[in-house]
């Protein structure tokens, strides 16, 4: 088949792909476009016309444009203002790129006109059966009238058109050009040469064109659906505001005008007043949308609860608060300390800034029981904010009202539960608090904690400030290391230590048996405890800082003893040391306690844990070897640089206790801590070690009734540590007599309760040549 070849001025289209038989106008901005159609019309006015792959390339290349485009005779040609034509072509055939003959001053193509092919056709057997051509036109007719159906932007005159072309080829094409396809769709129609897989393409282009109209009407049909539901509703209302006006029956306010009410009488800051009166103007203005009308009626309903003004007067007086935190809690002296002068500076300044009160101690020891009772003394409404496992700042800070479901944070949530700007806030557990990609929790709790900063505090969703300076916060912890230091600066820390066995008793006797009594149904002389029982539970049977196991295990009694009340008609039960494991079972903690004999390498330590303080045994061996140090029982890293530390000191003082020299090339030293499925760490056992070193090296026996607790240097010094209290409680316990402790820690001494210290002979050491002498039998 002879293809006929051209030399054409050529222009490149943006966006549009023109087909053969399709009649259409553009636009003609660029100067090589504009020259390209000037010289068509010189010559015998035919043009290439070939569309762009990207349609923002400015200026493109042979490589910029499809290869496959249209012969196009020009029509008309309209000069338009800023040097621009408007030309009406049609199209009369597919040609494809040869070479580009020359790009500049315009573009001129040498193109092969590509003639239809018919091969598909033929296979098919539609020249030899005229039925099944005549079959196809008719398909393609009915589509193409489907289509017309959901699409009535097309003329009628075209409808006519298609009805009368009884020619398979004219009619692909001229319903081709005449649908509303895609640049990319038409391209895709004018590339294919054969008939009859154009015409399968035009066929599926057609029917998928149907379908995404018949999925737009019935979308349409469901959008008018509602906005005319929402219509009636509103004509319904404004003809039933109608009525009621005629009858005089208008006594009814309108939402808005309720809110209007609500806002001028509620006291509150002038720039609140002022988003309330916009809110409610917005409101007013969006009856018709039912989505932002439920957001805004949300918004003011918060906004008119909160207490902006609204306070509470507060119970000064001292002696009453005093007996309340006694009717409450026993022991805590230091803490009913603080609470009280806090009072007093309140009475006497009639107003004063409310400190931010941080309560840290070990789980059970009554942080959170604290602040309740506090608030009780204050007369003043609580509520409590749980900030265990609080990622998110939009926890704190709220969400801003864009979002879906969004809500104000905890801290504005909780001043609307209590109803007053002023009330006692208790954030529990500040120290389980985590960060993650959705913000910085410890930074949005800054602001709030601060007293320079929390009189502005912006909660995202009420986007108005609130004075939080009133409110009388109260953080509880389990420790501090988790805390940033920035946010721990604004806090006034409290320590809350560990329980004697004696105040766990007086709790025990005073709180936990009439409140375990009450809610087991046992009345008071159903259930006797004895103090021997209590002590025994409260040392064998459960092991912690606090109370809250203790509380169980009676808890435990209590259902027991209901039990056996009602199965043998006892009238009442008495628990003893004798028959507590018949109620509890076998002991569960068995405190080890000093050893009868002085020994070589072993020496007691004082260690503090989370649930108080406890006692390890440091065991040290020397036997032939090649100078190794070995450290097991699970030692953490700042213990095993404490043993190195430990040995170095000794290597360095050698000849004064007369060590041999090649002694620590000679010998291993291997150094245990028992329980070693037990992690063991902390800076605490410095010297402890090293006391047990050079006993297992001198041969000289420690004494079994001292224990001792602190940190070691490379020179000897002793350094201070911490939870004092709960290591000497241990060492008490334990039966130790003498406690060596650093000296730096003697105020820490002078503070701790005579109950715990009686007995003790502490005595406080700078250096480690004070301890060995008192720890070293002669």
């Amino acid at each position: 088949m002879n293809r006929e070849t051209l030399s054409l001025p050529m222009v490149a289209l943006r966006g549009l792909s023109i087909l053969p038989e399709m009649v259409r106008h553009f636009d003609v901005s660029r100067p090589k476009s504009i020259q390209a159609i000037e010289e068509a019309m010189l010559g015998d006015q035919k043009i290439f016309l070939t569309a762009q792959k990207d349609v923002e390339t400015e200026s493109p290349g042979v490589t910029d444009v499809y290869q496959t485009g249209c012969v196009a005779a020009i029509r008309q040609v309209v000069k338009l203002p800023k040097k621009m034509l408007r030309v009406l072509i049609s199209g009369e055939s597919r040609a494809c790129i040869n070479v580009m003959e020359f790009e500049e001053p315009y573009m001129r193509a040498n193109i092969t006109v590509i003639p239809d092919t018919d091969t598909s056709i033929e296979d098919t057997g539609a020249e030899k059966n005229p039925m099944n051509l005549d079959a196809m036109i008719r398909g393609m007719k009915d589509i193409f009238k489907e289509y017309l159906l959901k699409d009535p932007k097309l003329s009628k005159e075209l409808a006519v058109q298609i009805e009368n072309i009884n020619e398979l080829k004219k009619l692909v094409d001229v319903i081709a050009a005449n649908m509303p396809f895609s640049y990319t769709d038409a391209q895709q129609l004018l590339e294919e040469p054969d008939l009859m897989r154009r015409y399968e393409l035009l066929a599926y282009k057609l029917v998928s064109e149907i379908q995404i109209l018949n999925v737009k009407e019935e979308l349409q049909k469901k959008v008018k659906e509602r906005v005319d539901k929402n219509q009636r509703e509103y004509i319904l209302r404004e003809e039933m505001k109608l009525i009621r006006e005629e009858l005089g029956d208008d006594n009814t306010l309108s939402d808005a005008e309720e809110f209007q009410q609500e806002a001028d009488a509620l006291k509150a800051p002038k720039e609140v007043k002022e988003k309330l009166g916009k809110e409610i103007k917005r409101f007013k203005n969006s009856m018709n949308s039912p989505a932002e009308v439920g957001v805004i009626r949300t918004y003011i309903e918060t906004m008119l609860e909160m207490p902006w003004d609204k306070v509470c007067r507060d119970h000064k007086d001292i002696a009453y608060a005093k007996k309340v935190l006694d009717e409450d809690h026993y022991g805590l002296e230091k803490v009913k300390e603080r609470v009280l002068e806090f009072l007093a500076v309140r009475a006497l300044t009639k107003k004063g800034d409310s400190p931010i009160l941080c309560l840290v101690g070990p789980p059970g020891t009554g942080k959170t029981s604290i602040a309740k009772s506090l608030a009780r003394a204050l007369k003043k409404p609580y509520v409590r904010i749980s900030l265990g496992g609080v990622r998110d700042e939009a926890e704190i800070r709220g969400h801003r009202k864009t979002y879906v479901g969004a809500m104000p944070g905890r801290i504005a949530s909780a001043l609307k539960q209590a109803g007053v700007k002023n009330p006692l806030m208790l954030l529990d557990e500040i120290d389980k608090v985590s960060n993650d990609y959705k913000g910085d929790t410890f930074s949005a709790l800054l602001e709030v904690l601060d007293s320079e900063q929390n009189s502005k505090f912006r909660d995202h969703y009420l986007e108005v400030p609130m004075d939080l300076s009133e409110v009388l916060f109260v953080t509880t912890a389990n420790t501090l290391q988790t805390i940033p230091r920035p946010l721990l600066d604004r806090m006034e820390v409290i320590e809350v230590s560990s329980y004697t066995e004696n105040e766990k008793m007086h709790i025990a006797i005073e709180h936990l048996i009439p409140k375990q009594l009450e809610r087991h149904g046992l009345a008071p002389d159903q259930l006797t405890i004895s103090r021997n029982a209590l002590w025994k539970m409260a040392r064998n049977y459960t092991k912690e800082a606090g109370v809250r196991q203790l509380e169980r295990k009676i808890g435990d009694i209590c259902r027991k003893a209901a039990r056996e009340i009602l199965e043998t008609k006892k009238k009442a039960v008495h628990v003893t040391e004798r028959n507590l494991h018949l109620y509890l079972g076998k002991e569960l903690y068995i405190y080890q306690m000093a050893n009868k004999a002085d020994e070589i390498g072993i020496v007691r330590g004082l260690a503090w844990t989370s649930v108080g303080g406890d006692t390890l045994q440091i065991e040290v061996n020397v036997m032939p070897g090649e100078g190794e140090i070995l450290l097991t029982g699970q030692l953490g890293d700042v213990m095993k640089e404490s043993a190195r530390t430990g040995i170095s000191y000794i290597r360095s003082v050698s000849r004064e206790h007369k060590i041999e020299e090649n002694f620590f090339k000679e010998h291993d030293v291997h150094i245990h801590i028992p329980e070693g499925a037990v992690p063991k760490d902390g800076p605490s056992a410095g010297i402890t070690m090293a006391t047990a070193m050079m006993s297992a090296i001198t041969g000289r026996k420690v004494r079994a009734d001292v224990a001792m607790t602190g940190e070691i240097t490379l020179r000897g010094r002793v350094l201070p540590i911490g939870g004092l209290k709960e290591k000497l409680l241990a060492a008490k316990n334990a039966g130790i007599r003498t406690v060596i402790v650093p000296q730096e820690n003697e105020p820490d001494v002078e503070e701790i309760s005579s109950e715990i210290t009686r007995g003790l002979e502490i005595i406080p050491v700078s250096h480690m040549d004070a301890v060995l002498k008192i720890a070293l039998a002669e």
